[in-house]
């Protein structure tokens, strides 16, 4: 009677090798997609806490009145100190960190303002640095 011996098999260094480089030529081409997603999302997200920041501001007008010229988005979470303690009625957002755009830089108080009437709150984009293009681009509230 004859014993067959089975033979396990396992992958050549070719086959790794093309495995390899067709992971790899996937990688470069998809990657590149999702980065631009993820810019685009957080662009997004800075739209929109803007404009939150702009109607907390708005209240933080109707209570205080308008905030001199210099001042910083940080008054809607600590009081001035030229402002009354009755007068104040914040914080005029949940948290600190809802003052800060997705790239964990502080939203600007712009007054006076260069596109609203009373005020601007704008994000400097992913570069932190005033104009550019795409994800770069300046956010401001109101503007479209």
């Amino acid at each position: 009677m004859k014993v067959r011996q089975t033979k396990r098999r396992g992958f050549t260094i070719i086959e790794v090798i093309v495995i390899v480089v067709i992971l790899g030529i996937l990688a470069a081409v998809i990657a590149p997609r999702f980065l631009s997603k993820i810019g685009s999302s957080r662009t997004s997200v800075a739209k929109a806490n803007a404009a939150s920041l702009a109607s907390a501001m708005k209240t933080y007008i109707i209570d205080c009145g308008m905030p001199e010229s210099g001042a910083t988005i940080d008054i809607l979470w600590e009081r001035p100190g030229n402002v009354e303690e009755g007068k104040w009625k914040g914080p005029y957002v949940d948290n600190q960190e809802a003052l800060k755009d997705p790239w964990t830089r502080p939203y600007v108080l712009r007054i006076p303002p260069e596109f609203n009437a009373d005020f601007d709150i704008v994000s400097y984009g992913a570069d932190g640095q005033p104009g550019g293009e795409d994800e770069n681009a300046d956010i401001i509230n109101g503007k479209k």
